[in-house]
C-alpha cells in the first residue's frame, strides 16, 4: 500500500465501495508527505475489522455502502477503536446524514470534490483532534441555528412532553445486550459473551429498540453512550 516517508506519518484507512474512487484516494494520499495509507476496503464491516486489527489514526469513510453503511461503522468504531478519528468523505451532503454521522462519533464531514492537498491537510487536522465540516454543510447548519423561530399566531399552553425512555425500562439482560451493542459487538459475539443463542440475542435487541423507541443499532449505540453504559 502507498505510504508517506516519515516514520511518524499519520496512518490512514480509506473506505469506499467504488474501487476506482477508493484506490484513487489511497494513491493521492499516499504521495502526500507525512501520511501513510495502511489499507483501502469496500464497506463498513471490513473497515471496522481493519481498524481493530491495524489501528489507523484516521479513517476516511464513505456514507452509503453495502454490507454496513458508514454511519453504522462509525458507531462501532467509537466502541471498538475509540482512538481512531473518522472523517466522512462522501458525495452526499444531506443534513440527516451529517447529523447521524456526527452523532455516531465522526470528527468531520467532507465532500469528495476536495483537492488532494486539502484532503491531506484535513487528515492531519483530524489526527490532531480538530473537527471539520465541508464549507457548504457548515454554512447550512449555521443558517439553521441562527434562524429565529416563527412567532406562534395563537399561542396555547404546550402539552407536557412525554417522559424520555429510561434504562429502567430494560431488564438486566437487555441492558447487558445494549452495552455490548454499543461496543460494536455482533449478534454472534454477544451470544458468546452472554451464553445465549443468536436467536435469543435478536429477540433481546428487538425488545431493546422497541422499549426505548430507537430505530436501529446505531441509535442504540448512541443511546448507550449518552446514558453512561460505556
Amino acid at each position: 500500500m502507498t505510504a508517506g516517508s516519515a516514520a511518524d506519518a499519520v496512518r490512514v484507512l480509506v473506505v469506499d465501495d467504488q474501487e476506482l474512487v477508493r484506490e484513487g484516494i489511497a494513491s493521492l494520499l499516499g504521495i502526500q508527505p507525512g501520511i501513510t495509507v495502511i489499507g483501502a476496503v469496500p464497506d463498513g464491516r471490513q473497515a471496522v475489522e481493519a481498524a481493530v486489527a491495524h489501528h489507523p489514526d484516521v479513517v476516511l469513510m464513505d456514507v452509503r455502502m453495502p454490507v454496513m453503511d458508514g454511519v453504522t461503522a462509525v458507531a462501532e468504531l467509537t466502541g471498538r477503536a475509540p482512538d481512531c478519528k473518522v472523517i466522512m468523505l462522501t458525495t452526499f451532503d444531506d443534513d440527516e446524514y451529517v447529523g447521524r454521522a456526527l452523532g455516531a462519533g465522526a470528527i468531520g464531514y467532507l465532500l469528495k470534490n476536495l483537492p488532494s492537498a486539502e484532503l491531506a491537510a484535513a487528515v492531519r487536522l483530524a489526527h490532531a483532534g480538530v473537527a471539520q465540516l465541508d464549507a457548504s454543510v457548515a454554512r447550512r447548519l449555521a443558517a439553521g441555528l441562527s434562524r429565529p423561530a416563527p412567532p406562534d399566531p395563537d399561542p396555547v399552553p404546550a402539552p407536557a412532553p412525554a417522559p424520555a425512555p429510561v434504562l429502567s425500562a430494560l431488564t438486566a439482560r437487555e441492558t447487558d445486550v445494549l452495552r455490548l451493542i454499543a461496543t460494536g459487538s455482533t449478534n454472534l459475539e454477544i451470544a458468546g459473551r452472554l451464553f445465549l443463542s443468536e436467536g435469543t440475542v435478536k429477540n433481546h435487541i428487538s425488545r431493546v429498540l422497541s422499549r426505548l423507541g430507537l430505530r436501529d443499532r446505531t441509535h442504540a449505540a448512541i443511546y448507550a453512550r449518552d446514558h453512561g453504559l460505556l
